[in-house]
């Protein structure tokens, strides 16, 4: 399963699942845009991979524009995109200011549009040349069903998931294959800032004792990392899933295939 020849570019790419997802499609062969706000990114230090780093904030339209003419000048197509960068708001809609909510549609829903819109022509060429192209959204296990005080990150993954929908049947007929990973529990700096808010309904709890109880709450006994999604994600990148299109793929530990009341 090789990616060689490849051109990749993933936002978010300088955050703990962003980085994963880089170092394996330059692991595959992949040439690889880490797209980000910062060259640090939510990890706070520089240089972890090969990836090329570009500056870009998913919210601002000029951004988009000015990556995908980049990419294009430098390799006159885009065979894959991840849109990778997202944020989380730990609070109910009661304690949720306007700006808030704007500022998570913002990143999590309208990034995504516009970073795919502006790709598309680089895609298309892509398609043409190699008979497909793929385009990997975030959702998250939190579109499906709701952890309590995430009010808007549910909102705004509900929106990833039929927007990849979406995506997926417009834009098939061009060779252009859509999906949606759909995390649960990643250890990311988001996660441990989840164990440190009140929106863990921790309790008083130790942090530490917050993670035991996240571990035995999933059959697999264990909370996912971030080379776990990036496992996926290379998958979805490569012509291993040349027919699969259109879904939400839940990586979870199993978590919500359980009713939770019936467990013991």
């Amino acid at each position: 399963m090789t990616l060689a020849g490849r051109t990749a570019l993933v936002t978010g790419g300088r955050g703990g699942i962003g980085r994963a997802i880089c170092a394996r499609l330059l692991r595959e062969g992949a040439t690889v845009y880490a797209a980000d706000l910062s060259e640090g990114g939510s990890l706070g230090d520089e240089g972890a991979d090969s990836a090329e780093f570009v500056r870009f904030d998913v919210t601002r339209e000029e951004d988009a524009k000015s990556v995908m003419a980049l990419v294009a000048q430098a390799r006159g197509r885009l065979d894959i995109l991840v849109n990778a960068a997202g944020i989380e708001i730990e609070k109910t809609i009661e304690d949720t200011t306007l700006e808030e909510w704007n500022r998570s549609f913002a990143v999590n829903v309208t990034g995504t549009f516009l970073t795919s819109k502006h790709a598309l022509p680089l895609l298309r060429a892509a398609a043409r040349q190699t008979g497909g192209a793929s385009i990997v959204n975030f959702g998250s296990y939190d579109g499906f069903i709701a952890d309590p005080g995430l009010a808007a990150y549910c909102a705004t993954k509900g929106a990833v998931h039929a927007l990849t929908r979406a995506m997926a049947c417009d834009h098939g007929p061009e060779g252009i294959r859509v999906n949606a990973v759909c995390p649960g529990y990643i250890d990311t700096p988001m996660l441990q800032s989840f164990f440190g808010g009140e929106g863990s309904g921790g309790g008083g709890k130790s942090i530490d004792d917050l993670q035991q109880a996240v571990r035995d709450v999933h059959p697999l006994r264990r909370y996912g990392t971030p080379e776990d999604i990036a496992n996926l994600v290379n998958w979805l990148s490569s012509d291993e899933a040349r027919y699969a299109s259109g879904q939400l793929w839940v990586l979870d530990g199993g978590l919500s295939a359980q009713v939770q009341q019936m467990r013991l």
